[in-house]
């Protein structure tokens, strides 16, 4: 069941923009873990991007996109980073759409993470496990995550990218202070590299990575754990000069685009993907 608001998703964007939508299952946590998920989607979007094939259910290969929500907005744009790297793979894409997306693994104590510890749908304590079972099983992940002390000095040179002062815009740092991120034990993070890797967490590329990546559409809910990780990619991507279009909603909360239907229907997630839509229209 937790596929159908993905389906009646995926049919009203083709209906609408008269498009090719090509919807991934891919493994999941806690019973597998990362690179599983990232190596699922990008196969397919790769096989899928083989001009054979977009010829082969006409679609142009000049306006091809990635989207996804939540743990789906991390993998597209994990899988936006790669493409533009790959030297297979001939097709460029036009653009990226990204959802409230989950996009850093360092700094589980953002002003968002404070501010919506226990919002509805998604609260700290959950996004925390969501996090720590992407990467194992071991219940000392998450603990040091829910303690904001998983990251090893080691790793220092990455807390840039993820630094909230600097890339938060002011109305959500609010008046608080900056204090960096405790340092953790080095143990954990050689036993589970993938929380300091750029597929699992695309927050950490470098500028130089970001630069190469189509024009971005991303929405981030203002009641939202996960709205400081969206709008600190926004800033980064407009930073390496990337077309971005931050689209806001101040009223919303994590998973607000999934109620488009009876019994679940709000005008929020109507209005949240007729805004979307509208900037596919324009940009795709």
């Amino acid at each position: 069941s937790g596929m159908h608001g993905y389906d009646l998703k995926t049919r009203r964007i083709s209906n609408e923009l008269n498009a090719v939508v090509v919807s991934v299952n891919y493994r999941l946590a806690p019973q597998h873990h990362f690179p599983a998920q990232f190596e699922d989607v990008y196969a397919v979007t790769k096989f899928f991007l083989q001009s054979k094939v977009l010829s082969q259910y006409g679609v142009d290969p000049a306006r091809v996109c990635v989207a996804g929500d939540s743990a789906g907005g991390n993998l597209a744009a994990a899988v936006a980073q790669q493409l533009s790297e790959d030297p297979e793979v001939k097709t460029k894409l036009k653009a990226q759409v990204l959802i409230y997306p989950a996009l850093q693994t360092l700094d589980m104590n953002l002003p968002s993470y404070q501010d919506n510890a226990d919002k509805p749908l998604l609260s700290r304590s959950l996004m925390v496990r969501f996090w720590s079972e992407y990467f194992t099983s071991d219940p000392a992940l998450r603990e040091a995550m829910a303690s904001n002390s998983h990251v090893p000095a080691e790793a220092g040179h990455l807390l840039p990218f993820v630094n909230w002062s600097r890339w938060l815009p002011a109305e959500m740092r609010g008046a608080r202070a900056y204090g960096g991120v405790m340092p953790g034990s080095a143990e954990l993070a050689r036993r589970y590299p993938g929380f300091l890797d750029p597929r699992a967490a695309p927050l950490l590329a470098s500028e130089a990575r970001l630069r190469r990546l189509p024009p971005a559409y991303i929405l981030t809910c203002e009641h939202d754990v996960l709205r400081d990780d969206g709008a600190m990619y926004a800033a980064r991507l407009r930073a390496a000069g990337v077309p971005v279009t931050h689209h806001h909603a101040t009223d919303a909360f994590h998973g607000a685009m999934t109620f488009l239907a009876w019994p679940l229907e709000l005008a929020l997630g109507h209005r949240l993907l007729n805004t979307c839509l509208d900037w596919l229209r324009e940009n795709l």
